[in-house]
């Protein structure tokens, strides 16, 4: 028995460095996946809100009204929308409205605004002006909606 003992193998420094290489590397990539993770957390609701401008740059009013709304067959249900039919979306966000024509936009900054929040506030900086226009996106059943919480930069 005390034989096994003195048989056993040398100790393998070369094996035990691999062995911690691996365990590093393997940390480092676990932190940049939750990083990154974490980072884009909201890319979904910021890629519906782009989207949307691109829409509206496109001159597509009924696509956006349909992207608002999260869906796509509102012509078949419009009495579904009475609270904001396709009118008033198309003075808010057609030529006349507050940001006018929209040439260009740019995703800013995607933020919870409180916690337990049903929805996230997306900040679009429209046609290079300096006041950002904040779009909420809801959560439950992804529609666009006027955010009450301002962004600013």
């Amino acid at each position: 028995m005390s034989s096994v003992l003195f048989d056993a193998q040398p100790f393998d420094f070369a094996l035990q460095r691999r062995r911690r290489l691996l365990i590093a590397v393997a940390v480092v990539i676990l932190i940049a996946v939750a990083v990154t993770v974490y980072v884009n957390r909201y890319w979904p609701q910021s890629h519906r809100v782009d989207h949307f401008f691109t829409q509206l740059e496109d001159k597509d009013f009924e696509g956006a009204y349909a992207t608002w709304m999260n869906d796509p067959d509102w012509k078949q249900h419009p009495e579904k929308y009475k609270r904001y039919p396709f009118g008033a979306f198309y003075q808010d966000w057609g030529p006349g409205g507050e940001w006018g024509p929209i040439h260009s936009h740019n995703i800013i900054a995607t933020q919870m605004p409180r916690p337990r929040a049903s929805g996230v506030v997306v900040g679009v900086r429209v046609n290079e002006r300096k006041k950002l226009c904040s779009v909420r996106v809801e959560f439950s059943d992804k529609t666009l909606g006027f955010s009450p919480d301002e962004m600013v930069e």
